[in-house]
């Protein structure tokens, strides 16, 4: 009966994980990782997270603490309900026995799997604990059908989800943005959590087109302007934007908006030239001075230097 239980969980979670998330690349490296459920609440992301504390208890208390607080993000949130929250836990040897509160029984089962799986996922990443109990107050959790769960690892889930998983993380930028006087870049470095999915060099071009986080800069790129395509080949980034990149009226100096993106990408990305296209087009001269018929280099002759 028990293997009959593991099957439909296993056959529930793989429908729930590729339908929410679709395809992904699972992250280089053995980092540690928290999961948490996309808006939709129909699979799960995960995002990297170094472990705090000096014991495998300090550890525990860590990661169910963060994983309970909401992230600071718009395309995921935590697995855990509001009403549902873990009143105690106790580790002997390897097994992590979690005892719940009695609003866990209410979830939907959607919900209630994705949760089991973000925090059986999470834990087992802990050195010292390999093995996961549920329990709703003092009771064992069991499935419709009233059979024994049982202690639970990575394994039960990870087989089936593979790579359908996006993976967030945490990166450090250098953006050139327009001076107040418009007539040299600043330089801002920015701390941004990405889905591991985009290119750097595209997350460069969208966070440029955003604007600076400061009021050291103004922006250089018209903010209506969209990103049709950014590619990487032979040590060349093609950044290919849309019609508004020509409508600028942020600058007066169009070397500033051109070069914004080429430092940019070049200090950022894996390029050491950026050739710049509008709609698929190169052949242009952007605001009737600036030629975008070759890749550019880097010009950090038009950087105000710090201080200034």
């Amino acid at each position: 009966m028990k293997n009959k239980f593991w099957s439909s969980l296993c056959v529930t979670l793989c429908v729930l994980l590729l339908a929410g998330c679709g395809k992904g690349k699972e992250p280089d490296g053995s980092g540690t990782y928290l999961y948490y459920v996309n808006q939709k609440g129909t699979g799960l992301v995960k995002e990297s997270y170094e472990f705090k504390g000096d014991s495998v208890e300090d550890e525990i208390k860590d990661v169910l603490k963060t994983m309970k607080k909401e992230p600071d993000s718009i395309d995921y949130k935590s697995v855990f309900p509001k009403e549902v929250r873990i009143k105690n836990w106790t580790l002997n040897d390897t097994k992590l026995d979690l005892h719940f509160n009695g609003s866990y029984k209410d979830m939907p089962l959607a919900s209630e799997v994705l949760l089991r799986a973000a925090v059986v996922q999470t834990l087992v990443q802990i050195a010292g604990v390999d093995y996961i109990d549920f329990f709703i107050e003092d009771e064992p959790l069991t499935d419709r059908n009233g059979n024994l769960i049982g202690y639970m690892r990575a394994e039960d889930f990870i087989q089936n989800t593979g790579s359908s998983l996006h993976s967030y993380q945490q990166g450090e930028l250098r953006l050139y943005f327009a001076n107040d006087k418009g007539d040299k870049l600043v330089r801002e470095d920015v701390s941004v959590r990405y889905n591991s999915n985009i290119s750097i060099e595209k997350l460069i071009v969208e966070q440029l087109i955003k604007g600076p986080s400061s009021d050291k800069g103004k922006p250089a790129i018209p903010p209506e302007t969209k990103v049709l395509g950014v590619s990487l080949k032979d040590s060349i980034c093609y950044v290919n934007l849309d019609e508004g990149f020509l409508n600028n009226a942020y600058v007066l100096n169009p070397r500033l908006t051109v070069y914004s993106i080429v430092n940019s990408v070049i200090d950022g990305g894996n390029s050491s030239r950026v050739q710049i296209s509008i709609n698929g087009e190169s052949d242009i001269k952007y605001m009737d001075s600036i030629d975008l018929s070759k890749p550019l280099s880097r010009d950090l002759d038009i950087v105000e230097e710090s201080g200034k």
